[in-house]
Formats: C-alpha cells, sequence, structure tokens
C-alpha cells in the first residue's frame, strides 16, 4: 500500500531483463563486435518503447540513473546553458525534495527562483503562474502528479502558457508516466523526468525526454566518454534499459484497465473509511487527482502512532525522500493544512497488483486502531463532550 515509494518489479519486465543479465552482456557502445551490437540493438528498442508512450522521437530520450538525475539535469542543465541571458526559474512550493533543493543550489549560483504557492486543492493558481514570468525567465518546472497528495497539476494549459512565451517547459512525471496518459507534443513539454521502478521496473534507471524541435540544450551534469548525445556520460546498463522499455511498453498496454481497477479499488478504501470514521479529511483535490495516491488525514491522532499500530501494512505518512524527518510535510503546509491535521495525515498507494483483500485488511485495520488511539486522546474526550470537530 505504498506505491508511490516504489512497485514491485512485473514479471514480464523481469523476463525482458534476464537474457541481458547472463547471455548478453556486451557493451551497448562497443561497435566493433556482435556482443556490442545486440545490447546496442536492444537498448535502442528499450528507448523506443520509452519514447512511444509518451508520444516523442527516440532521439529524444536519455537514460538516467532516475528521476532525481532527470530532474537535477533539467533543472541545472537549462539554467546553466542559458545563463548568459536568461536567470530565473519557476517552480511550486509543492515540487519533490530534488526539484526544490536544485533550485536552491542555482540559487547559491547568483539565479532567481520564484516558489509558487498552490491552492487549498494542491493545485496551482495559472493566474500566479502567468503573474511569475519575467524577461529572463528560461524555465518552468511543474510536477504533473504530486507524490504525496495525488493531485494532477493542469500541465497542458502550463505548456501552452509557457510555449507562448518561449519558456522551457519541465515537468517531474515519475508519478504519472504509464498511468495517465501523456503525450510531450500536445501537452507542449519540452523536458520530462521519467523514473524506472514507479511504474513495476527495476530501479536505478530513468530517463528525461529533451525536446529537438523546438530544441532544448543542456549543460551535461557529467562529463565522459560522451554516451547519450553527449548529455549523460557513462556506460547505459543494457539490463536496466531494457526493464524500463518493458515497463513503458507493459503500461501502455495495461493503462486502460489499471486505471479503472485502481480507481474502483480506491473509492472503496475512501468510502469505507469515511463511513466508519468521522473527522476525516482528504487532501488535495477531489476531480484533478490520480485515484491511486490517497492522502487522508485523521483527526485527533497521531500519524506516526497509527502507522506504528499499522506495522503490517507498508503505509507512510509522506514521501520516502523525506520521510525520516519528523516534521509534518511540507506539501501540506503548503496547501494549508493545519498542523495537526498535517501530523495526522497517512498516504495509501494502490497499484497494479493491489487486491481487493487487502484494501480490506488495510481498511478494517485503519478503523480499529484509528478508533482505539482516540479513546486514548484527551483532546477527542473534549470534543465528544463539547460536540465540536476540526473538520
Amino acid at each position: 500500500m505504498d506505491v508511490q515509494a516504489t512497485t514491485p518489479m512485473d514479471p514480464r519486465v523481469l523476463d525482458r531483463m534476464l537474457p541481458y543479465l547472463t547471455a548478453y552482456y556486451g557493451n551497448p557502445h562497443s561497435r566493433t563486435h556482435a556482443y556490442g551490437w545486440e545490447s546496442e540493438a536492444a537498448m535502442e528498442k528499450a528507448r523506443k518503447q520509452v519514447a512511444d508512450l509518451i508520444g516523442a522521437d527516440s532521439r529524444e530520450i536519455i537514460f538516467t540513473s532516475g528521476a532525481t538525475e532527470a530532474n537535477n539535469m533539467a533543472i541545472k542543465g537549462v539554467a546553466r546553458f542559458y545563463k548568459s541571458r536568461k536567470k530565473h526559474i519557476i517552480t511550486t512550493q509543492t515540487e519533490h525534495k530534488c526539484v526544490l533543493d536544485s533550485c536552491r543550489s542555482l540559487e547559491t549560483e547568483g539565479f532567481q527562483v520564484t516558489y509558487l504557492p498552490v491552492k487549498k486543492n494542491g493545485l496551482v493558481d495559472l493566474k500566479d503562474l502567468e503573474a511569475a514570468f519575467q524577461p529572463d525567465t528560461s524555465l518552468v518546472s511543474v510536477m504533473t502528479v504530486n507524490n504525496e497528495i495525488g493531485v494532477k497539476q493542469p500541465v497542458q494549459d502550463i505548456g501552452e502558457i509557457c510555449r507562448e512565451r518561449k519558456v522551457f517547459f519541465h515537468t517531474d512525471a515519475a508519478q504519472a508516466i504509464g498511468k495517465i496518459p501523456m503525450d510531450v507534443n500536445s501537452m507542449k513539454i519540452d523536458l520530462m523526468s521519467i523514473s524506472g521502478h514507479k511504474i513495476y521496473g527495476p530501479k536505478g534507471v530513468g530517463a528525461i525526454y529533451v525536446r529537438r524541435r523546438p530544441r532544448v540544450r543542456l549543460e551535461p551534469l557529467q562529463s565522459g566518454g560522451g554516451q547519450e548525445r553527449g548529455l549523460r556520460s557513462g556506460t547505459v546498463p543494457t539490463p536496466l534499459a531494457v526493464g524500463l522499455g518493458a515497463a513503458c511498453e507493459v503500461s501502455q498496454q495495461e493503462m486502460e484497465y489499471d486505471h479503472k481497477r485502481i480507481s474502483q479499488l480506491a473509492e472503496r478504501l475512501v468510502t469505507k473509511i469515511m463511513n466508519e470514521i468521522p473527522d476525516v479529511v482528504m487532501n488535495g483535490d477531489k476531480e484533478h487527482r490520480y485515484p491511486g495516491c490517497i492522502n487522508l488525514s485523521f483527526a485527533y491522532v497521531e500519524g506516526e502512532s497509527l502507522l506504528m499500530a499499522l506495522k503490517d501494512v507498508a503505509l507512510s505518512s509522506g514521501s520516502a525522500c523525506t520521510s525520516a524527518s519528523l516534521e509534518p510535510s511540507y506539501v501540506l503546509r503548503a496547501i494549508g493544512a493545519d498542523e495537526d491535521l498535517a501530523h495526522s495525515s497517512i498516504r495509501f498507494g494502490i497499484g497494479r497488483f493491489t487486491t481487493e483483500e487487502e484494501v480490506d485488511y488495510t481498511v478494517q485495520k485503519c478503523i480499529q486502531h484509528v478508533k482505539r488511539l482516540r479513546e486514548m486522546s484527551p483532546l477527542w474526550e473534549m470534543v465528544q463532550d463539547s460536540g465540536e470537530s476540526v473538520c
């Protein structure tokens, strides 16, 4: 139930990878023998599979170690390449930590960054975005689906606004790729970050889409042999690239079925919990969202206590990348959630392999422990006596 953190590998993906872990072990950049040619052919097939999922040309796909590297490449690469003329970047306060940290890093280099607030539903206000542009804005970076609250930003509208102003648009689509339809051309996306292990592929591999026309230029983050069009030097790990390609192909085939099934399971989970427990708040917009990411706040219950009570269920109180912090989620703070409610939030993830039985078990345990923890809470007792509620 924590598929936003990572997903199990689809057996079909593993089947495609296995030959390249054993028999076909050549370096895909070796041009003088069959071992290299076989690996190169597999790598290029995988590149096309990734491109087909997002409506891109295969020459626009660069393999990376994951979405964190892709986000760093997009933000730092564009900013540094165009820094002689443009030194302003726009992003939002609810981006993934690697995007925010990349922007903070650029601020130390003299760049100006505008961190847009979001509305209470988690969506960016397009008027705020339009007002934030400056003559020297080089890049706008807004994630497609939020990894904590599941809201889906109006990516197509943002892409059109950026294209009108001749500003590059980057989106972190790690939580969206393979789950909702994405087309880089109709959505006017110039750079896109992709992760393998969020779409039932292997860990340690991802990709960045970099538009060829109108051409987007990046300054590479690392130097070396000039692989991947000189943007990402280093030997491409063929088995991982094959796995990412296979995961993209399977996701394209299963997307419609997965979305329908996940929507039904999500509705089952939310309805059962809301019917049995009062004072539960769903964080984020109810309509513009990916159904497989549900973030609920249970008033008068400490989120960490509930997680400990539900130790036989894989859940989280937010992003795995910031879960070591005891601070309430910065995403929930950005949407204006009360600090107590932010501390009482749990993220439920539903994916391709989640079963109805797992959902029902999670719901039953959640109801049981929320009621138990509330009975131990003096605040809950006071609220019951007064008849008031925070929700």
